[in-house]
């Protein structure tokens, strides 16, 4: 057993929707939480400076003891896999867990996928669909709006902005006939429904941040690495920029309060 906090980073908010998950799955477990909201959004950012960035989000979760990290954006997942992997604790992204969904979802081969620029120009989800089963179709599609969008709170599915954009981007992907498409950042999931109602009826949606929760939980207890349940959990988030902005949309995506456990840090010093 290991009663350390699992460790949980985005470039925002998004990341929160892997937290939510995790709460679920995992109920008994403490998290920190770093979203860089201060810097987002990653995905049109350079590799150079993605990488960069995730190097210092993940010393910083580093230093607070975790057990386990989880890469909850698609950015960095797609980026900067070899850092994870040299941190000394087990590492988890959401492309691995979130293709082997998708592809196992697909009923007529065709897989869409979007993301921001940067997760759609790496190619990261195509290679892993790809690698699961050659004979798939993959769609791709960047998205860069939909963070601005997320972080801004633009997620009602009665917000017209936020749909037509989405019925915008989502265009080719709904004339490819694709029938599941991957959610490949975790702010997606917050404005599933206008994605659903745009992408219309058989079209199964992969959240990154579901897949990759489950994925982790899963090597925890395989390793034998969840905690023992005597402690009460714990709940930590930190952000880069101002935490009055963080608190109020966070509480959206998690459904519960995080009063008196956000605090703000100098990410530079990483």
């Amino acid at each position: 057993m290991d009663n350390r906090p699992i460790g949980v980073f985005d470039s925002g908010l998004g990341g929160l929707t892997a937290v939510k998950e995790l709460e679920k799955v995992l109920p008994q477990e403490s998290l920190v939480y770093f979203g860089d909201t201060g810097r987002v959004p990653y995905g049109s950012r350079s590799r150079e400076t993605v990488r960069r960035y995730a190097k210092q989000d993940m010393a910083f979760l580093m230093g607070h003891g975790v057990k386990a990290v989880l890469a909850a954006c698609g950015t960095v997942s797609s980026t900067a896999r070899d850092i994870g992997e040299s941190l000394g604790v087990p590492y988890f992204d959401v492309v691995r867990p979130t293709a082997q969904a998708a592809a196992a979802a697909t009923k007529n081969k065709k897989v869409g996928v979007i993301g921001t620029s940067a997760t759609i120009h790496s190619g990261s989800y195509r290679a892993a669909l790809l690698s699961i089963d050659y004979k798939l179709q993959v769609f791709s599609q960047p998205c860069p709006l939909f963070v601005p969008l997320v972080e801004n709170a633009f997620i009602s599915p009665q917000d017209e902005v936020t749909r037509l954009v989405a019925e915008r981007y989502l265009a080719p992907l709904r004339e490819s006939g694709v029938d599941t498409l991957i959610l490949g950042c975790t702010h997606y999931p917050i404005i599933a429904p206008t994605i659903a109602s745009v992408m219309g009826r058989g079209v199964t949606l992969i959240d990154s941040g579901r897949e990759a929760a489950k994925a982790l939980a899963r090597a925890l207890e395989e390793g034998d690495l969840l905690c023992d349940g005597e402690e009460p959990r714990k709940a930590s988030y930190f952000v880069s920029d101002e935490p009055e902005s963080f608190t109020g949309v966070a509480e959206l995506f998690l459904g519960h309060s995080v009063n008196g456990a956000t605090a703000r840090i100098n990410i530079e010093n990483y």
